[in-house]
């Protein structure tokens, strides 16, 4: 699928739509995506500041995408594990990016090709406008090449 027809797929996602979670951009290599939380009065915690659930969601399934893409149908990626830190309020819009890079699909890869299963571990930051640091994601993918491919 070509990335623009998934970013706007994504955006007009229920789960991302109703959130405020909006995709402003997916490279055609799929190596890099950039997301966009904006602060809404349904999206608002109690004290007024973005809902921690909403932060997270606008991480979820980046990660797992990015890399399904490259490796392809001949292998399993899943989400396994997911951790976020809070570091400060998030207020306005926040925004977070994505970069994968050869040398890591490389390496999952040469780990997968004998069909063992990998765990890997990805990172980013949400950030505001002003770049201050908002919370910190971790997500962990699931990686085998399924058998006989």
């Amino acid at each position: 699928m070509r990335a623009g027809v998934l970013r706007h797929g994504l955006n007009l996602w229920p789960p991302f739509l109703f959130a405020g979670i909006h995709v402003t951009a997916l490279s055609p290599d799929y190596q890099h995506a950039r997301v966009e939380l904006r602060l809404r009065p349904w999206n608002r915690n109690y004290v007024g500041t973005h809902f921690g659930g909403s932060l997270f969601a606008m991480t979820d399934p980046f990660w797992m995408l990015l890399v399904l893409h490259h490796l392809g149908r001949e292998h399993r990626v899943w989400d396994k594990a997911g951790e976020i830190e809070f570091v400060r309020p998030g207020r306005g819009t926040v925004h977070t990016e994505f970069h994968l890079d050869d040398p890591t699909l490389d390496a999952l890869r040469a780990e997968a090709a004998a069909g063992a299963k990998v765990l890997r571990w990805f990172e980013n930051d949400i950030r505001d406008r002003d770049g201050q640091l908002i919370a910190r994601v971790r997500k962990q993918l699931y990686v085998r090449r399924k058998p006989g491919r």
